[in-house]
């Protein structure tokens, strides 16, 4: 959403890719299965930054996994 108040107008390109990001975002919480409250934060995230904050959640799910799987 910020680069598309910064920008002053939308595409329907950049629309399209935000909802890619979301329905993406959608998929990686499902597999995370976090708390209510964080795919709230995650999906507002992702809504006001794009991909950039859907690249955010996809680092932090892979740290996530790999600490997860090095701990037990």
């Amino acid at each position: 959403m910020l680069p598309i108040l910064l920008l002053g107008f939308a595409p329907a390109l950049m629309w399209l890719t935000l909802g890619l990001a979301l329905y993406l975002t959608v998929i990686e919480l499902r597999e995370l299965r976090p708390h209510w409250a964080w795919w709230i934060w995650w999906l507002l995230l992702v809504f006001m930054t794009h991909f950039l904050g859907y690249l955010v959640l996809r680092a932090y799910a892979v740290y996530r996994r790999w600490a997860l799987r090095s701990s037990g």
